[in-house]
């Protein structure tokens, strides 16, 4: 199990370098407004309205950088940092997020299966921890034992899967977002590089995780190869 813990060191040493640097760049871009000079919920419910969306709503969250669209709900919650923010961080991000309900109400094919891959992935993460646990001290030998390598290996298959159709959802969102900031002319020239540069780095920690994520699941189904030998 030393290779595992080696893994999860290098990834999770990797994800905080990308998120500071999410961060770094949101607090950069922060500092400059646009010459629309609209605030995040602004540019949120003048986006929908573009995209003859009117059964999104566009609340304010909580946290820092903890901007979401949640498509049950059918609701866009920008955190306080972008949800008043006047800057180019907040057109981005706020964009951003209005570009997965677009997303949703356009019935993209990649949103719809990670939407229905949630269930399942939950599940996958509440058993993951007890059965790994149990992988460490030994319980199930034998029969037991190779049973559960199977069931570690699929869930960590499944947080893959999840992890690698995020991907494409992320970056069609900030695309979207990127499209319509440019024609609307929210953000231009300077601006608009500034939101791209942004959501690049966002997009990069959705990368990172999908590496990760490979990785230990490819780790873990060729510790079961190698047991079936």
């Amino acid at each position: 199990m030393i290779a595992y813990y080696v893994i999860l060191g290098v990834f999770t040493l990797i994800g905080m370098g990308v998120s500071s640097r999410l961060k770094s760049k949101f607090e950069h871009y922060s500092k400059f407004g646009t010459r629309s000079g609209l605030s995040g919920a602004e540019i949120a419910m003048t986006m929908l309205r573009h995209y003859n969306i009117h059964d999104v709503k566009v609340v304010e969250g909580q946290g820092y950088l903890s901007d979401h669209y949640n498509p049950q709900t059918k609701t866009v919650a920008l955190s306080p940092a972008v949800f008043h923010g006047r800057s180019i961080s907040a057109a981005a991000v706020a964009s951003h997020e209005c570009g997965h309900a677009v997303q949703h109400a356009t019935a993209y094919s990649m949103l719809t299966l990670r939407s229905n891959l949630v269930p399942v992935v939950q599940f996958s993460s509440q058993i993951q921890q007890f059965l790994f646990m149990a992988a460490i001290f030994g319980i199930g030998a034998g029969i037991g034992g190779s049973l559960l390598m199977i069931v570690l290996t699929v869930t960590f298959g499944v947080t893959a899967l999840f992890s690698l159709i995020t991907l494409p959802v992320e970056f069609d969102a900030s695309k979207r977002a990127l499209v319509w900031l440019d024609q609307s002319g929210v953000a231009v020239n300077q601006e608009y590089d500034g939101a791209k540069d942004a959501l690049w780095w966002a997009a990069m920690t959705y990368v990172a995780q999908a590496l990760g994520a490979l990785v230990m699941f490819l780790y873990f189904l060729l510790s079961f190869l190698g047991r079936e030998e």
